[in-house]
């Protein structure tokens, strides 16, 4: 299964192959699909919500402002085809220290509320992938109540 969504991944060629290793690769779209996902959670996808992503992903990894929105592109359509988090939860889990899943639940944090409010669902799919990438609870509640207060 992880070499499917490997191969996938692959398939967005967003950066030259010599600028960035596979694996940095897989794991930037893997971050923005997770972005997308909790944005799309609500049904609705706010212009909002696309452009917090894309800061949050200028700030996470060393990319402009033109990969952070082809990242963004990519990760939405990648979003509305997914059927299971796990391929991607699993490489980060794999490529990130906590202190960086702790981090990514936060920008889903603050994805999720860019539009001014908090979906059940959009909370809801925050918890999930915290639970997948092995977040504790306090650790979780912190992520959220420190980047949903900001």
């Amino acid at each position: 299964m992880l070499a499917a969504i490997q191969t996938f991944l692959r398939g967005y060629s967003l950066f030259p192959a010599d600028d960035e290793p596979d694996g940095e690769h897989s794991l930037r779209l893997a971050v923005a699909l997770l972005l997308l996902d909790v944005a799309r959670a609500d049904m609705e996808v706010s212009a909002e919500e696309r452009q917090v992503a894309r800061q949050l992903l200028e700030r996470f990894f060393p990319v402009s402002p033109d990969q952070a929105q082809a990242l963004v592109d990519a990760a939405q359509r990648e979003a509305e085809q997914a059927t299971s988090l796990y391929p991607f939860t699993s490489l980060i889990n794999r490529e990130c220290d906590m202190e960086e899943r702790v981090r990514i639940v936060g920008m889903l944090w603050k994805v999720s509320s860019a539009d001014g409010k908090i979906d059940a669902h959009e909370e809801h799919l925050v918890r999930k992938v915290a639970d997948l990438l092995y977040v504790p609870h306090a650790r979780f509640i912190q992520a959220k109540l420190v980047h949903t207060t900001e």
